[in-house]
C-alpha cells in the first residue's frame, strides 16, 4: 500500500496536521478491511448453514440464541476497548512523527513505512493462526457431522411436486432422499398401496437409483387423478412426500389449472351446504334456532363461518349461542325478542369462494296478559343523555289487537336492581318522551308498554344500560395512554378561575312536540371550575312578568323537559347559571316557543304490487314514502281473500321498499297491504293489492342432466336423459340438443324445433367416432341452462344379445315407508323379447346394490314396501331376455323416504247427484300442469266407463255406472311439478257397494229424522206430540193422517210446522177418547219424502190420559195456595221426628192447620216468611201413630197434604231412629257397684222392637242367669255381673243391630280395669250395709202441726236400726225433759210424745234424734199453738 503524496513535494516536510490525517487514513483504511474480511467469512457461513432442502427447517433452541446473545455483547465490549485502545495510540505516535519527521525528513518516513509493514505482517501471521484453528475446528465437525450422518433417517433433498397432465400422456414423479442405511421405499395412491403387478402391463413403473425415486404413470386417464404418496423407511425413522396429479381431459375452462377436480386435490375439498335455511316463525319470550348442515368439515369454523342479521355480524352473548359440530351450523337464541327478527345469513370460506345462505326470521308477539291488550313496543334506545335527563324512543308495535293505542307506560331499572318501576307515561301519538329526575354518575335501563282500552302489553325489551354524566366534560379530557396501563390525562378547559358564573347563552327549543318543550342552552363562558346548576324562569308573551320554574331536583344539565306548557300559549324563557359562589344573571331571552300539534302520521306507500315466488311466498313491491326524515320502517299486512281479518306479517319495521312474505298457503288467494311506521305511530293502511294465488313464479328451467345411450346404430345414435329438476313453474315446450365428435373443436346443433319428449334420435353420425351431448330445457319464460356435457359414447352399432337400458325411471307416491317405481322399456331389446325385468336398490352413502325381489317382475311399474323410513335410496333397473340381464338403467336422483304433512291424497265420495267420484286436489300444481289418471298403472282411463272433470288444481273422475269392471287402484301423476305430486287409491268391492248405497240415497233422498214422535204433557195438562226433522225448505209440505183422515188445526187439537227448525207438533187441548189412534205425519220437501208413525192406543193411551188429567188437576190446585214441599219426616240427630213442609203462592189471609186424626193439634208450626210448616215429635211412640194431615187455605182455594205414619212408613221411622241409636251409642264403661261390676253404654234412643242387643264374653254369647243380668232403658244399656269372680275377667263385645245398621262395642274386663272395678263393689257393698243397718226415722213425723190451747197433742214416728237405737227428743234443739205433760212411747219400731194441755209456750220445731254405732238421722216437725178465737197460724223459723 502506497501513500498518498505528490511527486513536487517529496522531500519537503509536511504539517504535523497532514502526517496525523494520514495515520488516521490508514487506520480507517485496515478497519474496514478487516470489517469486509469478517462479514464475507461471516456472510459465507451462513449461506452454508442456511442452504438446505425446501422440506427441512432449521431448528434453534433456547441455548442457541442465549449464547448468540452473550457473543453478540462480549464483541461490542472488545471492538469498543480495541477503538479506544488503538485511537490511544494513534495519537501518541502521530505526536512523536511529527517531531522525527521535522528532525529526519524522509529518513523518518522510510522508517515510519517499515514499521507499519512489520506490522502488518506480525497481524497477517496473527490472522493465519486464528484461520488455521478455525480451519481445525471445522474439519472436525465435519468429520462429526459425516459420522452422524453415516446412520441417520431418511429425509427429502427434493421433495415430489405436483403435476397437471392431458389425457393419454405420460407423467413422471421424482424425488431424491437421503438416508443411512438405504431405506424401504413403498408407493401409495389415495392411501392405497401401489402394486404395479396388479395393473395392466406398463402402466406403471416405479424405479430407485442411489436416492433418486421416479414413478412412471403411462397412457393418464381420469383414472388416475389421484394423490400419490411415497413412504421412505429405515431403522432410524421414516418419511414420506405427496403430489396430486390432475389429468385434463378436455379444452375449456373446466380444464387445466382452473378445473374444480384441480382445486379440489390442491386446495382440500369444497365446503357447500346440503341443506337449506326455512323461514322462522318464533314467538316473543320463547326459544328458536336456525341449523345448516355442510358437505366438509370446516376447518377453523370460528373464523370462516360468520352469521349476521341485516348485515350486522352477530356473536355469542347470554342469549345467543353460534355452535358448531359434526358438519352442523346453528344458531341459538335461548329467549327472543322483536328485535330478534330480521334477515339472517351464513357465510362459509371455501377454496372456491364464499358460501352463503340466507332466510328470514320472523318473531310473533308474544300472548298478552289481558285480552285484547296490543303488542310491546320495540328498538327502545336512550338519546341526548346528560347528568340528570334524556331522551327515550321506541317503535310502535304492529299489532294493536283491535283498539288503538291511546298510551305508553314507561318503566326503569336503576342499576343492577332488577326492580323494575313505573317512572313516565306518554301519550299514543308519540313514540319520544324525555326522561328527568335521574342521578349522575348511575346507570338505567328502560322498556316500555302500549296502553289501548282493552290494557297494557308485555313489556319491552330493555334498553341497553346508560350512565348519567357530562359527555361535554368528558370531550374536554384528552387521555394519551403510555408504557403498560399508564395513562395521561389532559384537560383542556384552561378557563381562569371564576367565581360567580357568566349568563347562559343561546336558550332555545331543542325539541318541541304536542304534550312538552324540551328547553336547551349552551353552558357560560367562562364557567369555572365549581359544578353549576340552573334555575329557569319563563313569562308568557303579552304578560310582562317572569315566573320562575320549580323543579323537583336541581338541573344539573343544559336540557330540560317542560310538561306543563298550555296549549296555545307563546313562551320565552331565560336561564340562570349557579354555584357554590352565587347566581348569574339571566340569560337573554329566547325565540318565542309554542307546544307544537299532534304529530301526523306518514301516508301509506303507494304502487303496492304483489308478484309470485315460490309455492309459499309472494315478493311484494311498493314506492317509499317521499321527503320523510322520520320514517322509521314499514309493516306490511295480510289476509285471505274474502277474509276481513288482517294478519300482521312482519312485527320490526322492513327499512327497504320490497319484501318477499314466505309461509303462505299453496294454491290460496291473499291481499296485502303496507303501513307506514314512524315515532307519531303507524299510518294509514295502503290499498289492498288484487287476490294473488301463491304458485310457483314463472322462469327458465334448469338444466338436464343425466345423459345414457338408449340405442346404436352404425351411423345414429337414441340419447336420453332427465329432465330439469327446476322446471320453472310451467310445462317444458322441449329440448334442444348438441352433439360434439371427440375429434372435433365445435359444437353443433342436433334440432332447430325442439323434441317434446327426453328421447331423441341423432343421425348422420360417423361411425367409430365418439360423441357427446348437452342439452337444455325451453318452457314459457325461454330457455335454460345449458347441461354438462355427457360421457364420451362411441358410435357403433349394437348386436349383443342382452336388451338395452331401460329409461325414465321415475319414483311415484313416494311415503315413509313406500314408494312407486316406473319405467319405460328399452329401445334395444337384444336377440329376444324382454321377459322381466331386475330392480335393485342402493341406500345413499353405499356401494352395494342390492335386489328388490328375488325373481325378475313382468311389468313396467313396482310397488316397493318395507323400506325404512327417513332413509335415501337410488334405484334402476335392468331388462332380462332369454340372454340375460342387459344394461342397468341410469340410477334414479337419491330418494328420501317420508311421509309428508301436506302431501294430497285422492277423496272418495258421492257428489250432490248421487255420481261415485275420486277427486284429487294440488294446490301445489302449475298452472300448466295436467293431471294423468290411470287404473292399475296401465294407461289412461277408459272413458266409455269414467268421465273425468278439471277444475283449478283438481281433477275429478266419475264413475258412470259403478260395477265390478270398476275396481282396481286409481292412480293419478301432476305433470310439469318440481317435486312429485301423486297418490293412489285402490277401489274395493267392499268400498263400491257403500258408495253405492249412499248413492242410491242420495238419489231417493230421504227426509232425515233427528228425532221421531215425543209426547210431552204441558203445564195445564195439554198433550204435545212432536218430531223433528232436518232443516226443510220453505216449499216443504206437511200432510197429518189421523186413523186414515187427514186433520187440520181445530179448537181442541192445533197443528204447527216450523221448517226452519224442521218442528212438527199436535197440542191437545183436553185429551179424551176421541182421541185415540195412530197419528202419521207425511213430509214432503222436493224429491226428498218422509213418514212417521205415532200409535197411542190401548196401555199406552190410558196411561197419557191419566197423566193428562193429574196434571190438569195438579195445575187448578196451583191457583191458589198451594203445597210446594208435601208432608215428609225427618228423624234428627237428638232422635226427634220432625214433620215438614212448605206452602207457597200464600197471602196474608192465608190459614194453615195442622191435624192429628182427624182433630186439630195445637203443637204444629207454620212461617208465613217462608212458607214452612213444623210439627216436632219428641219421642216417637205407638201413642203418635196414625194419619197427619196439613192444610192451607185462603178464598182461592184450599190444598192440602197427608202424611200416615202408620205400617210399613211408621216401620220406616223406628228404623231410622234405631239406626241413630245404634250411631249414637259410646263406647262401653265399666262401673261397680254394690252387687257387682255393670258395663254399659249410652245412646240417645233404644226400642227394643226395633233394636236389638246381643253380649259376648270371650267370643261366646252370654245368656241371663242369675250372675248374669242383661237390660236395656230409653238411653242405656247394660250387663250386670253379680258377685264377680276371677272367671268374669276376659273382653266382652256388644252387639246392637237396628234394620242394616249394625255395631259392635267392645271392653277388657281384666287386669287393673277388673281390680278397679272390684275395688268399687266391694266399697259400695260396705256402704249398702251401713245405710241398711243405720238408725234412721223411717216415716210419721209431718213438716207443720197447729193445735189449740188446752188440746192434748200426741206426735208419733217410725223409726228403725240394728242394734235399736237411742231415741232422743229436742225441742229448739235442746233435749226433752219428760215430766208433768211430756210423755214418751216405745212400742217396738214407733215412738210417740205426748203433750198435754198444750199452750201457747209449747208452740216451737221439735225433733226425735236416733242414733247406733252405724250412724244416727233426727225427724222435725213444727208445732203451732193458737189460742181460742184465733185463726191458726204457722210459726216461722225458730
Amino acid at each position: 500500500m502506497t501513500l498518498p503524496h505528490s511527486p513536487g513535494n517529496v522531500g519537503e516536510p509536511r504539517p504535523p496536521g497532514a502526517v496525523q490525517v494520514h495515520r488516521l487514513e490508514r487506520r480507517q483504511e485496515e478497519e474496514q478491511q478487516e470489517q469486509r474480511q469478517h462479514s464475507l467469512h461471516m456472510g459465507s457461513s451462513v449461506q452454508r448453514r442456511t442452504f438446505r432442502s425446501s422440506e427441512e427447517e432449521y431448528q434453534f433452541s433456547a441455548a442457541d440464541y442465549a449464547l448468540a446473545a452473550a457473543l453478540a455483547l462480549t464483541a461490542s465490549s472488545e471492538t469498543s476497548w480495541e477503538a479506544q485502545l488503538r485511537r490511544r495510540s494513534s495519537a501518541v505516535e502521530l505526536e512523536e512523527r511529527g517531531q522525527k519527521r521535522v528532525g529526519f525528513g524522509n529518513d523518518l518516513e522510510r522508517t515510519e513505512i517499515a514499521f507499519l509493514r512489520t506490522q502488518w505482517l506480525l497481524r497477517q501471521s496473527r490472522d493465519r493462526k486464528a484461520l488455521r484453528r478455525r480451519t481445525e475446528e471445522k474439519v472436525r465437525e465435519a468429520k462429526e457431522l459425516r459420522e452422524l450422518c453415516s446412520s441417520r433417517g431418511p429425509w427429502f433433498w427434493i421433495p415430489l411436486r405436483s403435476h397437471a397432465v392431458w389425457e393419454h400422456t405420460t407423467v413422471l414423479l421424482t424425488c431424491t432422499i437421503q438416508a443411512s442405511p438405504p431405506p424401504q421405499v413403498t408407493w401409495y395412491k389415495n392411501d392405497t398401496r401401489l402394486d404395479p403387478r396388479l395393473f395392466p402391463a406398463g402402466k406403471y413403473r416405479i424405479t430407485n437409483n442411489y436416492g433418486l425415486l421416479t414413478l412412471e404413470i403411462r397412457r393418464c386417464t381420469a383414472e388416475d387423478a389421484a394423490t400419490y404418496t411415497v413412504m421412505v423407511k429405515n431403522a432410524y425413522g421414516q418419511a414420506s412426500s405427496f403430489a396430486k396429479v390432475l389429468v385434463r381431459t378436455y379444452l375449456g375452462k373446466d380444464a387445466g389449472f382452473d378445473s374444480e377436480i384441480f382445486k379440489r386435490l390442491m386446495f382440500g375439498p369444497s365446503v357447500e351446504f346440503t341443506s337449506v335455511l326455512k323461514p322462522v316463525f318464533a314467538r316473543e319470550k320463547e326459544p328458536f334456532s336456525l341449523t345448516c348442515l355442510f358437505s366438509e368439515d370446516v376447518l377453523d369454523a370460528e373464523q370462516n363461518i360468520q352469521w349476521s342479521r341485516d348485515g350486522r355480524l352477530l356473536r355469542s352473548s347470554s342469549r345467543r349461542q353460534i355452535l358448531y359440530a359434526d358438519r352442523r351450523a346453528s344458531l341459538k337464541v335461548s329467549s327472543a325478542y322483536k328485535e330478534d327478527e330480521g334477515f339472517y345469513t351464513v357465510q362459509v370460506t371455501s377454496p372456491f369462494g364464499l358460501q352463503e345462505q340466507s332466510t328470514y326470521v320472523f318473531v310473533k308477539d308474544a300472548a298478552a296478559e289481558e285480552l285484547g291488550a296490543p303488542g310491546s313496543p320495540l328498538n327502545v334506545r336512550c338519546l341526548d343523555v346528560n347528568r340528570d335527563c334524556l331522551i327515550l324512543t321506541w317503535t310502535p308495535p304492529s299489532d294493536t289487537r283491535g283498539s288503538p293505542i291511546f298510551g305508553y307506560a314507561i318503566e326503569r331499572c336503576q342499576g343492577e336492581s332488577g326492580q323494575w318501576v313505573p317512572c313516565h307515561e306518554a301519550p299514543g301519538g308519540t313514540c319520544r318522551c324525555p326522561i328527568q329526575g335521574l342521578v349522575e354518575g348511575q346507570s338505567y335501563r328502560f322498556r316500555v308498554r302500549a296502553i289501548n282500552k282493552a290494557g297494557s302489553s308485555v313489556p319491552s325489551k330493555a334498553s341497553e344500560p346508560v350512565v348519567m354524566g357530562d359527555h361535554d366534560e368528558a370531550r374536554r379530557k384528552i387521555e394519551i395512554p403510555f408504557g403498560l396501563g399508564n395513562k395521561i390525562t389532559v384537560n383542556t378547559d384552561f378557563e381562569d378561575f371564576v367565581t360567580i358564573p357568566s349568563p347562559p347563552t343561546n336558550v332555545h327549543a331543542s325539541e318541541s312536540r304536542e304534550t312538552y318543550v324540551v328547553l336547551g342552552w349552551e353552558e357560560p363562558r367562562p364557567r369555572g371550575k365549581a359544578p353549576l346548576t340552573y334555575a329557569l324562569e319563563k313569562s308568557v308573551i303579552g304578560s310582562g312578568t317572569w315566573e320562575a320554574i320549580s323543579t323537583e331536583t336541581p338541573v344539573k344539565s343544559p336540557r330540560f323537559a317542560l310538561l306543563d306548557l298550555e296549549k296555545g300559549k307563546s313562551y320565552v324563557f331565560r336561564v340562570r347559571a349557579m354555584n357554590q359562589y352565587g347566581m348569574s344573571d339571566p340569560s337573554e331571552p329566547s325565540e318565542p316557543i309554542t307546544l307544537k300539534g299532534k304529530p301526523a302520521t306518514l301516508p301509506p306507500p303507494a304502487q303496492v304490487q304483489a308478484f309470485r315466488d315460490t309455492q309459499t311466498s309472494v315478493s311484494l313491491t311498493w314506492d317509499p314514502v317521499k321527503e320523510s326524515p322520520e320514517l322509521l320502517g314499514y309493516y306490511i299486512y295480510s289476509r285471505e281473500a274474502g277474509s276481513s281479518e288482517w294478519q300482521t306479517v312482519n312485527n320490526k319495521p322492513i327499512q327497504g321498499n320490497s319484501f318477499t312474505v314466505p309461509g303462505l298457503r299453496t294454491g290460496k288467494e291473499y291481499e296485502f297491504c303496507v303501513r307506514s311506521v314512524s315515532e307519531a305511530g303507524v299510518g294509514d293502511s295502503s290499498a289492498a293489492t288484487e287476490p294473488i294465488r301463491v304458485k310457483q313464479a314463472l322462469a327458465t328451467p334448469s338444466a338436464p342432466y343425466d345423459f345414457i345411450l338408449l340405442n346404436c346404430g352404425k351411423n345414429d345414435m337414441v340419447i336420453g336423459w332427465k329432465p330439469p329438476k327446476r322446471r320453472g313453474g310451467g310445462k317444458i315446450l322441449g329440448y334442444f340438443l348438441d352433439q360434439h365428435d371427440s375429434e372435433e373443436l365445435d359444437w353443433h346443433p342436433v334440432n332447430q324445433q325442439p323434441v317434446p319428449t327426453q328421447v331423441c334420435k341423432v343421425s348422420n353420425l360417423r361411425e367409430g367416432h365418439f360423441y357427446e351431448f348437452r342439452a337444455r330445457a325451453a318452457n314459457w319464460a325461454g330457455v335454460g341452462e345449458l347441461s354438462a356435457p355427457s360421457s364420451l359414447f362411441e358410435c357403433k352399432e349394437w348386436t349383443m344379445p342382452q336388451p338395452g337400458p331401460p329409461y325414465d325411471v321415475r319414483a311415484f307416491e313416494v311415503r315413509a315407508t313406500s314408494l312407486m317405481l316406473k319405467w319405460e322399456p328399452p329401445l334395444y331389446t337384444g336377440a329376444g323379447p324382454v321377459t322381466g325385468y331386475r330392480i335393485s336398490f342402493q341406500e345413499e352413502g353405499s356401494e352395494q346394490w342390492k335386489p328388490v325381489t328375488p325373481d325378475p317382475i313382468s311389468g313396467t311399474h313396482l310397488r316397493i314396501s318395507d323400506l325404512q323410513p327417513g332413509k335415501s335410496y337410488v334405484f334402476q333397473v335392468q331388462a332380462v331376455n332369454s340372454a340375460g340381464p342387459g344394461q342397468p338403467s341410469m340410477p334414479t336422483d337419491p330418494i328420501l323416504l317420508e311421509d309428508k304433512p301436506d302431501a294430497p291424497e285422492i277423496k272418495v265420495g258421492v257428489d250432490e247427484e248421487g255420481f261415485i267420484y275420486l277427486a284429487f286436489e294440488a294446490p301445489g300444481a302449475p298452472d300448466s300442469s295436467e293431471f294423468q289418471w290411470s287404473k292399475d298403472y296401465k294407461g289412461p282411463l277408459d272413458p266409455q266407463r269414467v268421465k273425468i272433470e278439471e277444475e283449478v288444481n283438481k281433477s275429478k273422475v266419475i264413475l258412470k255406472e259403478p260395477g265390478l269392471e270398476d275396481l282396481g287402484t286409481y292412480s293419478v301423476v301432476v305433470t310439469d311439478a318440481d317435486e312429485d305430486i301423486s297418490a293412489s287409491h285402490t277401489l274395493t268391492e267392499e268400498e263400491l257397494d257403500k258408495l253405492k248405497k249412499l248413492s242410491h240415497e242420495i238419489r231417493n233422498p230421504v227426509i232425515k229424522l233427528i228425532s221421531g214422535w215425543n209426547v210431552d204433557i204441558l203445564e195445564q195438562g195439554e198433550v204435545r206430540l212432536w218430531l223433528e226433522v232436518e232443516k226443510l225448505s220453505p216449499a216443504a209440505e206437511l200432510h197429518l193422517i189421523f186413523n186414515e183422515k187427514e186433520i187440520f188445526s181445530s179448537p181442541n187439537r192445533k197443528i204447527n210446522f216450523d221448517r226452519e227448525k224442521g218442528l212438527v207438533e199436535v197440542i191437545i187441548q183436553n185429551l179424551s177418547e176421541d182421541d185415540k189412534g195412530s197419528y202419521t205425519a207425511q213430509l214432503q220437501d222436493g224429491k226428498a219424502k218422509n213418514q212417521i208413525t205415532l200409535a197411542l192406543v190401548d196401555d199406552d193411551f190410558d196411561k197419557l190420559l191419566r197423566k193428562a188429567d193429574a196434571k190438569r188437576r195438579d195445575w187448578k190446585r196451583k191457583q191458589g195456595p198451594y203445597f210446594e214441599e208435601f208432608l215428609q219426616w225427618k228423624v234428627t240427630e237428638d232422635c226427634q221426628v220432625l214433620l215438614t213442609c212448605k206452602v207457597t203462592n200464600t197471602k196474608k189471609e192465608t190459614c194453615f192447620q195442622w191435624f192429628f186424626q182427624k182433630k186439630e193439634t195445637p203443637d204444629g208450626q207454620y212461617d208465613p216468611q217462608t212458607g214452612a210448616g213444623l210439627l216436632c215429635i219428641k219421642e216417637l211412640s205407638r201413642e203418635d201413630m196414625g194419619t197427619y194431615r196439613a192444610v192451607v187455605s185462603d178464598d182461592r182455594g184450599l190444598d192440602d197434604t197427608i202424611l200416615d205414619l202408620t205400617g210399613e212408613a211408621l216401620d220406616a221411622v223406628f228404623t231410622e231412629l234405631g239406626r241413630i241409636g245404634v250411631l249414637s251409642a259410646t263406647p262401653l264403661k265399666i262401673q261397680g257397684t254394690e252387687e257387682g261390676i255393670r258395663i254399659f253404654s249410652k245412646v240417645k234412643y233404644y226400642n227394643m222392637e226395633y233394636m236389638k242387643t246381643t253380649w259376648f264374653h270371650k267370643e261366646k254369647r252370654l245368656e241371663s242367669s242369675d250372675r248374669v243380668r242383661a237390660g236395656t232403658t230409653l238411653n242405656e244399656i247394660w250387663l250386670h255381673i253379680l258377685d264377680p269372680k276371677d272367671s268374669d275377667k276376659g273382653k266382652y263385645i256388644l252387639e246392637i243391630v237396628a234394620g242394616k245398621e249394625m255395631r259392635q262395642l267392645s271392653a277388657d274386663l281384666s287386669g287393673q280395669a277388673f281390680d278397679d272395678a272390684m275395688a268399687e263393689h266391694q266399697r259400695l257393698k260396705a256402704l249398702a250395709i251401713i245405710e241398711k243397718n243405720r238408725a234412721k226415722v223411717v216415716r210419721g213425723l209431718p213438716d207443720v202441726a197447729t193445735i189449740m190451747e188446752d188440746k192434748t197433742l200426741c206426735l208419733t214416728c217410725v223409726i228403725s236400726g240394728d242394734p235399736a237405737p237411742e231415741i232422743f227428743w229436742l225441742k229448739n234443739e235442746q233435749p226433752v225433759t219428760f215430766l208433768d205433760r211430756y210423755h214418751m212411747e216405745v212400742r217396738g219400731s214407733e215412738v210417740t210424745i205426748t203433750i198435754e194441755k198444750v199452750n201457747s209456750e209449747d208452740s216451737g220445731r221439735y225433733g226425735v234424734f236416733v242414733k247406733n254405732k252405724y250412724g244416727s238421722e233426727t225427724g222435725q216437725v213444727t208445732i203451732s199453738v193458737f189460742k181460742h178465737g184465733e185463726e191458726p197460724k204457722v210459726l216461722g223459723e225458730m
